[in-house]
């Protein structure tokens, strides 16, 4: 499946209509840190969350289900979105995944964030959203 995921800066990314997106890949794994409680390096646990870049032309439906769909392979995911309208695409898809969840007896929970990010080597920051799925 194909998503939109260009930031809003259309020339960092190619567009829906480059033919070398179909080699392209718009998510990657990437290292997450997160402390389960107490301090030191056994505190840490090392998990890996697929990050999913979100456009202002991104549908927050198909967004949804490939979050959902991260959900239920690997436990979280990460959205990341860059400006208001990408924000906005963003938020929507992950209240509807957890609609999607919901049905399946699956509650997730989301963590913002900021996160810098280079694009055409400039700095920029983008809104981060950390879904996991919440312990029963």
């Amino acid at each position: 499946m194909s998503l939109d995921t260009a930031p809003d800066n259309l020339n960092a990314l190619p567009t829906i209509h480059d033919p070398e997106e179909d080699r392209m890949t718009n998510a990657q794994t990437l290292p997450i840190a997160r402390a389960i409680g107490g301090s030191g390096p056994e505190a840490v646990d090392q998990r890996s969350a697929e990050v999913l870049k979100v456009s202002t032309r991104s549908r927050p439906s198909a967004v949804a289900g490939a979050i959902a769909g991260v959900i239920r392979e690997n436990g979280a995911a990460e959205v990341q979105s860059i400006g208001a309208g990408a924000t906005n695409q963003a938020i929507k898809a992950v209240a509807i995944a957890r609609s999607y969840l919901n049905e399946e007896g699956i509650d997730i929970f989301c963590v913002p964030s900021f996160i810098d990010v280079a694009i055409d080597d400039e700095e920029r920051t983008a809104i981060r959203l950390l879904i996991e799925r919440r312990p029963r």
